[in-house]
Parts: structure tokens; sequence; C-alpha cells
């Protein structure tokens, strides 16, 4: 029986306002939930890797180990492999995957690491089994979501929330799961974990300087990314609509007293 392969589309593709989320993201301020697991000679597989700086953090904590990093985007890869080069790592390498149907053997990794992964694919279920199939015994699969339906801000904003059912739409019209913070337990028992720690953290954007730069990626994103593109091909919003979620955006994060916090959900589930 031929394995699954990925259904889903990447909703916010690859533009530069979604790699300047992405590469702002660190091991500390993404997966702090999982280094107190890790030991120096670990071998972790990072799935969804995108632009490699967690892939490279990671490394960094494992000298003895190694890290692999993969991405269902090939083109992603160069820009990973040349975060790690930067910082003079020996011990990461890259490769394209499909979380679905892995290209490596049973119980390889000691970890299995994804951020922000499970919103994306076709069957998170299917992406749990395989992340634990490849993974040692007694090893962790770690892997952390946000929760777009639990995303709050201050002050309240007609057009910011017209981006959150807009975002929601256009992500399940691609294959996804937006909401998929508070399903990440769910889906790890129908994926056979039995040993399953759920925790729970946040990004707060409240400084002017924070808030300049969250609003401003996604004003940007909200008028170039494949985000948008998707959005209008598909009927889910109009350019004029696009705009304005945009200058929404904007406005807020020229508020004094703005605020925004993003929950995600993390398991570390033991094989």
């Amino acid at each position: 029986m031929p394995k699954a392969r990925e259904t889903a589309v990447y909703t916010h593709g690859h533009h530069e306002s979604v790699l300047r989320s992405h590469t702002w993201r660190t091991a500390a301020n993404s997966a702090a939930y999982l280094l107190g697991s890790l030991k120096p000679h670990m071998k972790i597989l990072d799935v969804g890797c995108g632009p490699g700086t967690i892939t490279a953090d990671l490394a960094a904590l494992v000298p003895e180990g190694h890290v692999t990093g993969v991405d269902h985007a090939e083109g992603i890869l160069g820009r990973a492999r040349a975060t790690a080069a930067e910082r003079g790592l020996t011990n990461v390498d890259f490769a394209v995957a499909d979380v679905h149907a892995l290209d490596y053997p049973d119980d390889t990794f000691c970890v299995v690491h994804a951020h922000q992964v499970l919103q994306h694919v076709g069957d998170p279920v299917q992406a749990l089994r395989e992340m634990r199939r490849v993974t040692k015994p007694g090893g962790i699969v770690a892997v952390r979501d946000s929760d777009y339906a639990a995303m709050t801000w201050y002050p309240e904003s007609a057009g910011m929330d017209d981006w959150l059912d807009l975002y929601r739409r256009v992500a399940r019209a691609n294959g996804g799961e937006p909401d998929a913070g508070r399903r990440l337990r769910s889906w790890a028992l129908a994926a056979g974990f039995t040993d399953i720690t759920a925790t729970s953290s946040t990004w707060t954007f409240a400084t002017p300087d924070e808030r300049a730069w969250w609003s401003g990626l996604w004003a940007d994103r909200t008028l170039a990314s494949e985000y948008a593109r998707r959005a209008t091909e598909s009927a889910h919003a109009t350019e004029e609509q696009l705009r304005a979620v945009s200058r929404a955006w904007r406005e807020w994060g020229e508020r004094e007293d703005g605020w925004f916090s993003v929950l995600h959900a993390e398991i570390l589930g033991r094989k």
C-alpha cells in the first residue's frame, strides 16, 4: 500500500515578509520546551526547517551529535545551508522530505522536532506517525504549533477581525488546520503516543519596535505573499479587501496601547 503524500498547500509561501518572521525564530524563542531534554550527543531531525535558524541553534546545542533539517520546499534549503555555513557548523545537513513519508529507517533519531508544521500538512496524524516511526525507542517527538483562533489583541479592530477570518478560510482551503495548537495532543494520541507532555507558551508583541515589526510583516504579507495570491485567486477576498486588512494591521501597529499575543501549544511525545 503506497504511503500518504502531502496534499496541502503551504499557505504562507516564502515571500520576504514571511522569511522576516521565520528568520527571527530561534531555539530559545520557539523551542524552549524541548531544550531541557537535549544531550550533546543526540541525533536530531528538524522537520519543516525553513531557513534553518532553529536547526542551526539545535546543532550548536548537540556539538557531539548531528542535526538533519528537512523541508518540503527545496528552494528554501539554500538559505538554510547558508545559515549553517555562516555559523561555522559542521554537524548539520539538509534535505527535501515529505513528513507524511519520511525517507529514513525506523528508530533513526533521538529527537524529531517540528515547529509550526502540523498546521500546514494534509494529514497531521500520519505526519506524527512518521515522526514517531523514525524516532528511537525512548526518544522524543517535539511539536509546537500556534492556534489562530486563540490569538488575541488590543485594541479591538474590525479590520483585524477580518484578517483572522480570512486567514483561517484560506488556510483550510489549502488543506491545513490553522487552529492546530489545541489539537496537538489529540492528534498525538491518534498517532499512537501514550507518554505525552502537553504545555503552552506565547509570543507577545507590545513594545513600539515589536508592534512595528509584527504589524509590518503581516501588512506586507497580506498584499504580496503566496497567501495573498491564493486569497484572491480562490475568491476569498478582493484586492481592495486585502488592502483594507493591510491598513488595519498598520493602524494597530501605530497604537501606543497596542498588544498582540500568539498562543502556541507544545507536546513532547516519548516513544
